[in-house]
């Protein structure tokens, strides 16, 4: 059977015809050569996704300080700053059915808790070095020259704090069984978004090569879930937070809200399709610093694991230091041992005046402690 892709030759038309890739190699080279085999207009056509390879063979942990246990083949940054992880997979290889969703889970989960935006950055760097290449220059070649490279590693950072990511499988041919997961993961996740691209390959008999790619996985659901997930702002986060939890909850994210305009005064908005959520952030370069996020279902999420690369919460006994300030606070009992997670606080614990005020003092400190840190004073 043919395929239906020709080519030109010395005026002839020459069927080109479909040739494997022996070895799943093969394809994972090709792709870190040529980013643009992920076809970034089928994922974005109104704005064509443009790729940067931060490196191959990214190890992660599932631990703070534990053993590297894991390697993604390859990750990648979009023009956005979105951290897009790469599992190539060959399509004779069982485990494309079914292990690989649960290893790019176990990738997704693990980066977003133990891989900062800062490492990101180390990577790429330390690539580029090895092939005698500028980060910044790769950067603005690939995303043009007007590229703020600080902003955009500031976006690196709030990405993987927010858990905004991009999973990308890739094999020669996508089975029917993993594209219905992807399908499936797509439409329910709101930050993450999920996709399979299939990469085929064809020659000529004189040794011309042709690439067809296609993206799976993007159904009409998801993408207008994806679409209604970029909303949020100040307005729509206090108006959802007053619908549910009521106008008590609005007073106390207000407050902080008000506190941190001097003292955190870029804020970075979510884009969950569902929970909305902010993150005050301090910029000192190109590193954030954004100790804690307020949620439209009544929590402060407290943001130890994103501390953990920010002198001096790079040390265990200043985020320890810090939850034992949160738990003086009445009705605040955080785990000490929760130092290199995500806890919570429910708004509702701050609603009485002095417990808020508590609140915004240990905050404060967590701010004095990093600009000190840093080698700043206000």
């Amino acid at each position: 059977m043919g395929s239906g892709i020709f080519l030109i030759e010395n005026e002839e038309l020459v069927e080109m015809q479909d040739e494997p890739y022996d070895l799943e190699a093969v394809l994972q080279h090709l792709l870190a050569k040529y980013p643009d085999l992920l076809p970034g207009d089928q994922l974005d056509r109104t704005n064509p996704r443009k790729w940067v390879l931060v490196a191959r063979e990214v190890s992660l942990r599932s631990e703070e300080a534990g053993p590297l246990r894991w390697r993604v083949d390859h990750v990648f940054l979009d023009q956005d700053g979105v951290p897009t992880l790469v599992e190539v997979k060959h399509s004779t290889d069982p485990r494309i059915r079914r292990e690989v969703v649960g290893q790019m889970l176990d990738y997704a989960a693990n980066a977003i808790a133990f891989w900062p935006g800062t490492e990101a950055r180390r990577l790429l760097e330390f690539r580029c070095a090895s092939t005698g290449q500028h980060p910044e220059e790769v950067l603005r070649r690939t995303f043009g020259d007007d590229l703020d490279s600080e902003a955009f590693w500031r976006s690196v950072d709030t990405n993987l704090s927010a858990g905004k990511l991009r999973l990308i499988f890739v094999a020669d041919a996508i089975p029917v069984e993993l594209q219905r997961v992807v399908e499936f993961l797509n439409e329910n996740m709101d930050l993450i978004e999920v996709l399979a691209v299939e990469i085929k390959r064809y020659a000529t008999a004189s040794g011309a090569k042709g690439f067809v790619a296609r993206v799976l996985g993007q159904t009409a659901a998801a993408q207008e879930k994806k679409r209604q997930g970029h909303q949020w702002d100040e307005d729509s986060f206090l108006m959802t937070l007053r619908d549910r939890k009521g106008e008590e909850y609005v007073g106390v994210a207000t407050r902080i809200c008000d506190w941190a305009r001097k003292e955190l005064p870029r804020f970075s908005f979510g884009s969950g399709a569902i929970d909305g959520s902010v993150f005050p952030v301090l910029d000192v370069g190109t590193i954030g610093f954004y100790p804690f996020a307020l949620w439209t279902y009544g929590s402060i999420e407290m943001q130890f694991q994103h501390m953990r690369d920010k002198p001096p919460f790079d040390e265990e006994a200043s985020r320890v230091e810090a939850i034992r300030r949160l738990n003086e606070i009445p009705g605040v009992t955080i785990p000490l041992d929760a130092h290199s997670r995500r806890p919570s606080i429910v708004m509702g614990a701050l609603l009485e005046p002095r417990a808020l005020e508590r609140f915004l003092e240990v905050a404060a400190w967590m701010v004095e402690q990093y600009r000190l840190g840093q080698g700043q004073t206000n």
